[in-house]
This record gives structure tokens, sequence and C-alpha cells, in this order.
């Protein structure tokens, strides 16, 4: 099982995020760097929910934003580990619509149970397989440090 390092501030932003949007979703990316037990994220970029139809139930980042956020993840010798949202009332695990709308394999996908606009559980799946076809959610561990993390992933 593979496992999803950040330290206690990116841990607590992606949850307060959730706290400060209810009862819509939030959503941002995951900025780090990949190691061979998993991604070692060293920022939570928050982005806007571009979906008006559905905020409480559905995020979307405009593609515009996540181009950016990107090129500044290059910029500092990262990359983009994977993505967060918030699932208001709802159990921190993936749903279906969740897994049609991820595209990025090898990508971790955070999701924090918001409860009466408190953060509650947080879980994690990496985006596992090789094609868009063969695609799957594999769950994976969290891991929250309580200092930095050194850039190397040690």
């Amino acid at each position: 099982m593979s496992c999803l390092r950040l330290t206690r501030a990116v841990y607590a932003a992606i949850r307060a995020h959730g706290e400060e949007t209810y009862p819509h979703e939030c959503c941002g990316a995951l900025v780090g760097r990949p190691t061979a037990q998993g991604w070692v994220v060293q920022a939570a970029v928050r982005a806007g929910n571009t979906r008006t139809d559905s905020a409480h139930n559905r995020y979307q980042i405009d593609p515009r934003e996540l181009v950016m956020i990107e090129r500044e993840a290059r910029g500092q010798g990262l990359s983009i580990a994977g993505f967060y949202h918030s699932h208001p009332d709802h159990p921190a695990q993936w749903s279906a619509t969740d897994f049609a709308e991820a595209h990025w394999i090898g990508c971790s996908y955070v999701i924090t149970e918001v409860i009466q606009g408190k953060a509650a559980v947080t879980n994690s799946f990496l985006l596992a397989g090789a094609t868009e076809e063969d695609k799957r959610f594999e769950q994976e561990s969290i891991v929250v440090d309580e200092q930095s993390i050194d850039p190397a992933g040690n």
C-alpha cells in the first residue's frame, strides 16, 4: 500500500478549507514529489470550485487555474501530487462521479468528510492503473509529519 506524506500544517489547511466552504465542496491541488513509497506533499494549493449547478456535491477546477498551479509547481521543482476536496455531510469515500472525473493516474485524491461544518474523517485514494480503461482507486494511508518534510522525501 502506498502512503501520502504531508506536514501537520498541510493536513490542517486541507481540513480547514472544507470547513470554510461548507455546505459546498472545496477543492485544490496537492504539490510535491514522488518517492518509492508514495507522494510527499509540500503544499496544498486552494482552487476555486467552478461548479455552480451543484457545488454542494460536485467540484471542478478551472483548467486555466490548474495549468497555473502546475507551472508554479514545476518552477519549484515539484509536481502535482494529486487533488483534494470535501464531502459535506457525506463519508470521505470516493463517489462514482469522483471516479469518473479522476484522470491523473498515479496521483492521490484526498477527501475530507465535513459534518455540519466540522472536518471529520480524511481519506486518500491513489488513482492506479496504466490507462483510463483500467484505472482504479486504491486506499492509501496518510502519514502526517509534525515537522517540515525533507524535500528529498526522507
